[in-house]
């Protein structure tokens, strides 16, 4: 990140009212407003459910998440960088794009399938717009391979993406794996013009 980049950064922290809201109830991420607020227009995760959550780190949603599904539910969490363990929640360290990711997932979530399948993840960013969207329709498309894998039919799949170059693809793509596919902007998202998630419902194996 630049210099210029980085005073905008502080700056926008310094007046987003999710960030003050975040330190006030001492929640680890801002990002945990968008999951309430999708939670709470369409209860996407519910007690006893199976969730995998692809980008976990530091942790905001599977918090939350944790809660929702309760102790008759199950969290897998899953990101390249480490977390602090989380009741109820397996945490596990690993890159999805890797073969060690997939020999896991095949021997532990994949045997009994998951209701859900969320994602937060985005790209490193490079500060080269086309490269930056190029490498976010990637990652979603790894993130809707994980979930081809392992959702239990009529499962469902969460995830952050962006509008531009490859996404009307990628959804014209999950309109074949899905029933239905709603783009959802929570209010936490209003300071990136272009993100966006989709919210897949319906899986049909195949």
């Amino acid at each position: 990140m630049s210099g210029d980049s980085s005073k905008k950064w502080l700056a926008r922290q310094k007046k987003d009212k999710f960030v003050k809201q975040a330190q006030k109830e001492g929640v680890r991420s801002r990002a945990v407003y968008k999951i309430r607020e999708i939670q709470r227009k369409y209860d996407c995760i519910k007690h006893g459910m199976r969730v995998l959550e692809l980008g976990a780190a530091p942790g905001s949603w599977t918090v939350d998440i944790a809660q929702w599904v309760g102790k008759s539910g199950k969290v897998f969490a899953v990101d390249i960088l480490p977390m602090q363990a989380i009741d109820n929640v397996q945490t596990t360290q690993l890159d999805i794009t890797s073969e060690d990711f997939t020999k896991w997932l095949k021997k532990t979530v994949a045997m009994e399938g998951i209701d859900i399948v969320v994602s937060d993840m985005a790209p490193n960013m490079s500060g080269h717009k086309q490269t930056d969207q190029l490498r976010c329709i990637g990652l979603c498309e790894a993130v809707l391979e994980v979930a081809t894998e392992c959702l239990r039919q009529d499962g469902n799949l969460l995830m952050k993406t962006f509008q531009g170059l490859g996404f009307q693809e990628l959804v014209a793509d999950l309109r074949k794996d899905f029933k239905t596919v709603k783009l959802v902007k929570p209010e936490a998202s209003n300071r990136s013009a272009t993100e966006v998630y989709i919210f897949a419902q319906g899986y049909l194996q195949k």
